[in-house]
């Protein structure tokens, strides 16, 4: 009994023995590699400045291209200094553009005011000839009014070629939405056909009668439409052909108010061929 017991105690010594031998050496190799570690640190650091001022800090030297190619070192300088000179490079363009900018300020001021002024928003409107009922078209004058010609309201705003921005279209009329200086234009496509057999006598008064086509504006400041432009042609037409074709068109500026209203006369609504590449209309804002 008393053998056993010391030889159990002997191998608890060995085995206590070798755990304290065990955790001695990871602490010398803790120790070890941290003070490596310090040591890159230091040594990186001091690498990294030695890079940034190009210079050993044992004796000064500059590389050339060639021999400082492979170089980290060489290559970590080389992007610092692309970085700077083209930091600096932005810098100076920056302070040159608006040195221009002040002296064309000053030369040509309208120039930078254009530049500066707000963006306007788009207002346009292009509406087209529409296929309308020969009753609604033959009756298309304006009662009441005192304006010539018979008015068209059968244009069309939304399909095919017409568009409508920020302009309201009302029985035939181009209602605008703020004031301002408009470009407006009219197109009227007349057709008159012949026919085969005879000739009526209001078919032979048409003839000589001249197409006239009419921009008027309406404002509510005023009870008569406001004659805004004019234009007349007369053809002479072929008793060979069997129809004739004739178009009339104008365009101009001019200021309107918000809620000024555009529409179009002609002297024969009954003739006008109401194709939308053929008849249109339409006014967009220019300043």
């Amino acid at each position: 009994m008393a053998g056993g017991s010391s030889g159990v105690s002997f191998l608890g010594v060995v085995l206590l023995a070798a755990i304290l031998l065990q955790t001695v050496a990871v602490t010398v190799t803790v120790l070890y590699f941290t003070n490596v570690l310090n040591t890159m640190k230091e040594t990186f650091a001091r690498s990294s400045v030695s890079c940034l001022t190009r210079a050993d800090l044992r004796e000064g030297y500059v590389r050339s291209s060639t021999e400082g190619r492979g170089d980290p070192c060489w290559q970590v300088t080389q992007q610092l200094h692309t970085l700077i000179e083209k930091s600096l490079s932005q810098r100076y363009q920056r302070e040159i553009s608006s040195v221009v900018r002040g002296e064309v300020s000053r030369v040509l001021p309208s120039l930078v005011m254009e530049d500066r002024a707000p963006s306007r928003p788009n207002v346009a409107a292009h509406v087209t000839g529409s296929l309308a009922p020969k009753v609604e078209r033959e009756g298309g004058g304006s009662p009441g009014w005192r304006v010539q010609g018979q008015k068209i309201s059968w244009w069309e705003g939304h399909k095919g070629l017409a568009f409508l921005q920020d302009v309201r279209l009302v029985d035939g009329e181009l209602v605008m939405p703020r004031p301002g200086l408009y470009y407006i234009y009219a197109q009227t496509y007349f057709r008159h056909t012949h026919r085969e057999e005879g000739e009526e006598e209001e078919e032979r008064e048409q003839r000589g009668r001249p197409m006239l086509q009419y921009v008027y504006k309406k404002v509510s400041s005023y009870p008569v439409p406001i004659l805004l432009m004019k234009t007349s042609r007369t053809s002479c037409w072929s008793r060979d052909s069997q129809f004739s074709l004739h178009s009339a068109h104008q365009g101009g500026l001019f200021p309107l108010a918000a809620g000024d209203r555009l529409l179009v006369t002609v002297s024969n609504a009954s003739a006008i061929d109401m194709d939308e590449r053929s008849s249109f209309f339409g006014a967009f804002l220019v300043s």
